[in-house]
């Protein structure tokens, strides 16, 4: 830290302007660091004195041992229940016991101080483990749990993982730092779903699916290319469907609800429909910010799985004709020439619900990126050409950088 850049009697004044009597010293090193975060836009230095006091802070009101950390996240009481809710996942336990001494040896705690404020208070927030609402973990104490929840036995593995992410060279994904070396050790950040079935059972399978991935901290990518678009008629009850908005607000309020890892960060669920879906129009309008908020799922992403021959057709300015998946089945279930050859075949047929200029299709995909970020676009048969796995893969996830294949029965 450059010291030329701080001015310690303006942090001092404003300091002195936010006492109040019965103040405690934590009370009182929480302030000076707020103040220095709110000077950062003078100099990044304040940013960095900020993080140094509230790091301090926590190394005032928890323990510098690791295995006695880890002690008492297993041996944690609830109090309200007065049962056993033990943090740390016993085999894990077991081994940090075993090696204690050589696993608080080899912490650094000033490593801690290379957190800039924003990062320590992202930490803080979410990632290292409360006892009663109150942080007990470090967070060298967090990479270590990781470490060692990782490696297990092999203790110099987990030693040598552990200098590697206290020392920045790599880091490892929320799930695994949330989770790692706990009861429920659910390390894997993405998900790709597709919908079990077009069917009440189907849906409710899926959702409930979503709201355990959100639980465990994955984010998620669910195709609903084989959703019945509104005004197709059910079999079943002899009604007709009321297409993919009411069903997709059932999944916002589940992204809301089943939050990733009990309150520590919002639920992600990342949607993906292709073009000729005869309820594009209405997917495209879900996140806006106007309109009916009956009509609307603000809460999940979206992005529309688009094949070649689409992008042909808006280029030439051509038609483009929208389906219902129960009308012309398949669709979703090929890319390519064989795609584009049931395509046309379909139009030939005469079972598009509706056909409309690809252009204007496509200035509403822009429109909505405009306003509200999304509907992300990824390209249907590039995925699939030059993927390594020769199956149909059917969508990506919320950050669109993985594409695995899976199936109504088989998540990836």
């Amino acid at each position: 830290m450059d010291a030329r850049y701080i001015h310690p009697i303006e942090i001092a004044k404003k300091v002195i302007d936010g006492l109040y009597d019965g103040v405690t010293t934590t009370e009182l090193d929480n302030l000076a660091a707020e103040v220095c975060a709110s000077l950062t836009v003078k100099h990044p230095e304040y940013a960095i004195l900020a993080a140094r006091i509230s790091i301090s802070n926590l190394h005032k009101t928890t323990s510098q041992s690791f295995s006695n950390t880890m002690k008492r996240l297993y041996t944690y009481i609830n109090p309200i229940t007065n049962e056993n809710a033990a943090l740390i996942a016993p085999d894990v336990y077991g081994i940090i016991k075993k090696h204690a001494a050589k696993l608080d040896q080899v912490i650094e705690y000033s490593r801690d101080f290379d957190y800039d404020f924003f990062g320590f208070k992202t930490l803080e927030r979410s990632y290292l483990i409360k006892l009663d609402g109150k942080v007990v973990e470090r967070p060298q104490h967090m990479l270590m749990r990781v470490s060692v929840g990782i490696h297990k036995e092999d203790i110099d593995a987990a030693i040598e993982t552990y200098h590697l992410l206290s020392q920045k060279w790599f880091t490892h994904a929320t799930p695994t730092l949330f989770n790692a070396g706990t009861p429920k050790p659910q390390l894997s950040s993405c998900f790709l779903l597709t919908m079990k079935d077009d069917s009440i059972d189907g849906i409710y399978d899926t959702l409930k699916q979503c709201a355990k991935i959100s639980q465990s901290a994955g984010g998620i990518g669910l195709s609903i290319h084989n959703v019945r678009a509104k005004g197709s008629y059910i079999r079943g009850t002899n009604g007709v469907s009321n297409g993919i908005v009411p069903m997709l607000r059932n999944f916002d309020m589940t992204a809301r609800y089943v939050d990733q890892g009990g309150g520590k960060r919002k639920g992600s669920f990342a949607i993906y429909l292709e073009p000729w879906h005869a309820d594009i129009k209405d997917f495209l309008d879900l996140k806006k910010n106007h309109g009916k908020d009956e009509l609307r799922a603000r809460d999940l992403f979206y992005a529309v799985w688009a094949s070649d021959l689409f992008m042909k057709r808006v280029e030439a300015n051509e038609e483009w004709s929208l389906f219902c998946p129960h009308e012309a089945p398949g669709l979703a279930d090929c890319y390519g020439e064989e795609f584009e050859r049931l395509y046309e075949k379909y139009e030939k047929e005469g079972r598009a619900r509706e056909v409309i200029k690809a252009q204007e299709l496509w200035f509403e995909i822009l429109e909505s990126q405009i306003e509200t970020g999304t509907p992300y676009i990824l390209y249907k048969d590039a995925a699939n050409s030059k993927s390594n796995q020769k199956t149909l893969e059917p969508s990506s996830h919320p950050t669109c950088v993985l594409r695995l294949w899976s199936t109504p029965h088989q998540m990836r």
